[in-house]
């Protein structure tokens, strides 16, 4: 009998299951296995959201806290904690009351106090700042209410209350929130769908949800991170296991989802006939490299320049995913596909790159062989691969590329610290943002260039136009649009590295997923 490749992959990933998956994925297991569900993804270090822009992280705090306002499914803002709001005649107060039936899990009721203390630690992120530099009081007004007073007129309050994709406006506890979003919540005490099982927990390794049987749904159906939150099983775990090793697990039935399953066996996956391929974001990953601006090479324009005109976006894309159904180039700041995607100040884009002009470059730049740290996240396949992508095309124009190999919780911890690279630093790291981000300038924390994220960009003509989204109409941001990618590309703040599409994997017995763009609500989702 001859066997395929395909059979000889699908083999050898039900030998793994049997090997590894059984004895990780069944300890402790839940009250009822039938209504438990396992996913892949265990492995956080920070788990406070007003501290990090990862996606896990924004995803922890989906599960045990909740919002004043969510966007639907249309990214429309509802109203979720607030049970009713008003705004004065001249436009400068608005005032929000608490539905009834919130509480934290650890029996305390949520009031106007903790949200007034979540809104000014919001107001440290980059998702606050605009609401920040036009408030002039945020106050308790008694124990469900509470008003926001602005300097003048913003009428994208509600909006960026809501829209915050990096950074969510999650309500903690008053003792929580009083503290600057600098020094991370150690607690896990919030008043949303699931709770956070401490005794479970193994950090690394697993993380297990229990639903909140006291959480009020709001009466609406749910849509988007809007609407009822219902928790329909017993039970989430989350394993930190490798994407190869879920693959497996998955086809074995020892687990329900992978958000990452490998682009090399997304065939072997669509083969069977009890796993589901779903596009649940909506919107494409935009995949990024960031430069430190803090050191050599790259405090130099040139040196970051040589790199925007080194990359060629289809070699990297091809190691993402070597379908090219699932890639597409991003040559616009505001992503592939969102109103604002401009062609401005695109002559740096030659299909293929343009390895002479990042030699010119370097040179003018006075690179003089100086250690160009690359950050590797080596369990995140895309993020590992392309790294490694990068350090070759680099070390082939004769930049001396070393990788600095860690879990992406360990770069995500190492991206933080501005030392130098012989101190603990590093120069560039490889990330993704959903492209409904890049459509929201003023929430999304990569766009800005004021010296506070990652990489520590800074241009304050930049930031003056950035300013100006929330004061103009959506004709004349367009314009703004074409300006403020005009100082993107000029510097060279990130450069992208292409578009890919991004499926899950689930077995069919898992439904009701809530679709939205980057995140993964664990509310409304049951298995039969």
């Amino acid at each position: 009998m001859t066997i395929s490749r395909r059979q000889l992959i699908r083999r050898g990933m039900a030998a793994g299951a049997a090997v590894c998956g059984s004895p990780i994925l069944r300890a402790q297991s839940a009250p009822s296995d039938a209504r438990t569900v396992r996913m892949a993804g265990g492995n956080i270090s920070n788990f406070d959201p007003y501290t990090t822009t990862s996606y896990t992280t924004v995803d922890h705090g989906l599960a045990i806290y909740d919002t004043l306002f969510a966007l639907d499914s249309n990214l429309a803002p509802q109203p979720q904690m607030v049970g009713k709001w008003g705004i004065s005649d001249d436009k400068t107060t608005y005032t929000f009351e608490l539905r009834d039936g919130l509480g934290f899990h650890d029996g305390s009721p949520v009031t106007a106090a903790d949200c007034v203390a979540s809104i000014r630690r919001w107001f440290e992120t980059s998702g606050g700042q605009l609401v920040k530099a036009r408030a002039k009081d945020v106050s308790k007004k008694d124990d469900k209410t509470f008003t926001i007073t602005l300097r003048e007129p913003l009428e994208l309050l509600v909006d960026q209350m809501a829209e915050s994709v990096d950074y969510l406006l999650f309500v903690m506890r008053e003792k929580d929130a009083d503290r600057p979003p600098t020094e991370a919540v150690k607690t896990h005490f919030g008043s949303g769908p699931y709770k956070f099982n401490q005794d479970l927990f193994r950090p690394g390794a697993r993380i297990v949800y229990d639903p909140n049987e006291k959480y009020v749904p709001r009466k609406e159906p749910p849509s988007g991170l809007a609407g009822g939150k219902i928790v329909r099983i017993d039970r989430v775990i989350k394993e930190a296991i490798s994407e190869q090793t879920a693959v497996s697990a998955l086809e074995a039935g020892e687990i329900d989802f992978v958000a990452l399953p490998p682009a090399n066996l997304l065939p072997v996956i669509e083969s069977n006939s009890n796993l589901v391929l779903e596009d649940l974001h909506k919107s494409g990953d935009d995949y990024l490299l960031r430069m430190n601006w803090l050191h050599k090479p790259f405090d130099n324009v040139k040196a970051r320049q040589a790199v925007l005109h080194l990359i060629d976006q289809e070699a990297f894309l091809r190691v993402i995913n070597p379908d090219s159904r699932y890639n597409r180039p991003i040559i616009s700041l505001f992503g592939a596909n969102t109103p604002y995607t401009r062609d401005t100040s695109t002559g740096w884009y030659k299909k293929g790159g343009d390895s002479e002009k990042a030699k010119q470059l370097f040179r003018e730049a006075g690179y003089s062989g100086e250690k160009v740290v690359i950050l590797q996240p080596t369990d995140w396949l895309p993020g590992s691969n392309l790294a490694q992508l990068l350090a070759a095309t680099l070390s082939k124009i004769g930049i001396n590329a070393e990788l600095a190999p860690s879990s992406w919780a360990g770069l995500s911890a190492r991206r933080s610290k501005k030392n130098a690279v012989e101190d603990g630093g590093w120069n560039i790291y490889i990330t993704s943002v959903s492209d409904l981000s890049c459509g929201y300038p003023l929430s999304s924390a990569w766009m800005s260039m004021n010296g506070e994220y990652y990489g520590w960009p800074k241009n304050d003509e930049y930031e003056t136009l950035r300013a100006q989204w929330a004061n103009v109409t959506f004709e004349e941001r367009k314009t703004l649009a074409s300006k403020m990618q005009q100082i993107w590309w000029d510097t060279a703040s990130s450069v992208f590295l292409g578009q890919s599409i991004q499926p899950i994997a689930r077995r069919k017995t898992l439904t009701g997923l809530i679709s939205f763009p980057a995140l993964l609500p664990l509310w409304n989702m049951q298995k039969s």
